[in-house]
């Protein structure tokens, strides 16, 4: 740690390129683990080695913005960065195919087309009546929208109108009890409250698939294998969950 706290000392007094480089070097596995943790939720078709040169940009501007002197970790800050690189690049490889983001908005529109009217979150029973399938087609359908969800908390941006910042995630808005960004970008009292209302609401099984899943930074797989749950079941629960998340918010901007 000491050694660090000199490279650091060292960059930030000189601009030392040596020193950066070491850092770089030190961090790097920082990417590595987030594009691992990404990529399991991504068909074969998406180069790791562009995500990879994305990751490390993210942490090159992690390192050159970092303010060591505020006595924060430096993991938790160029995550963030490395984190929202990748999606960045994600979205311009535009990987998920229209079908299935089409599929993924009509579902969303069920969701709150139902909340309207029923003033709560729809069981099960209540979406499938409204789709007109059955239970097992319904299951399938939110495994088909996986791609769109799977990430869906870290990609999705608030609308400029809640606030000052171009990075505003959904998922910094709901706030982790068990820790305190001190980097988070802080929305409306009114945003915050919406998110972390719609996160109450959730059944029990897709909160802790949330929790684990966004705070805990567990995989997919993972949690299956702590919730005793199959992958496929785990992705269903975790889809539920980001459109039940994402309506509400839609709703309450009037999208």
């Amino acid at each position: 740690m000491v050694g660090l706290d000199n490279l650091w000392r060292e960059f930030k007094e000189t601009g030392s390129k040596v020193a950066k480089d070491k850092l770089l070097v030190e961090y790097s596995h920082i990417v590595k683990y987030t594009v691992q943790r990404l990529a399991v939720n991504l068909p074969p078709s998406v180069d790791r080695g562009d995500l990879y040169g994305a990751g490390i940009l993210g942490l090159i501007k992690a390192v050159d913005s970092f303010d060591p002197e505020r006595g924060f970790k430096f993991e938790t800050f160029a995550g963030h960065k490395i984190r929202g690189a990748i999606l960045d690049e994600l979205r311009a490889l535009d990987w998920v195919p229209r079908s299935v983001r089409q599929k993924a908005r009509d579902l969303q529109k069920v969701f709150i087309r139902l909340e309207n009217r029923l003033g709560r979150s729809p069981y099960d029973d209540e979406v499938c009546k409204e789709l007109g399938m059955s239970i097992d087609e319904y299951e399938q359908m939110l495994s088909d929208v996986t791609p769109t969800t799977v990430i869906s908390l870290d990609e999705t941006k608030v609308d400029r109108a809640f606030s000052d910042s171009k990075e505003m995630r959904l998922i910094d808005q709901i706030e982790d009890p068990e820790s305190a960004n001190p980097y988070q970008v802080l929305g409306q009292e009114e945003l915050k409250s919406t998110l972390k209302g719609a996160l109450a609401d959730l059944p029990e099984n897709e909160r802790v698939v949330v929790a684990l899943y966004h705070y805990e930074e567990l995989t997919l797989k993972e949690i299956g294998e702590v919730l005793n749950l199959t992958e496929s079941r785990v992705s269903q629960l975790h889809s539920k969950a980001m459109i039940k998340l994402r309506s509400r918010l839609h709703q309450k901007l009037g999208d």
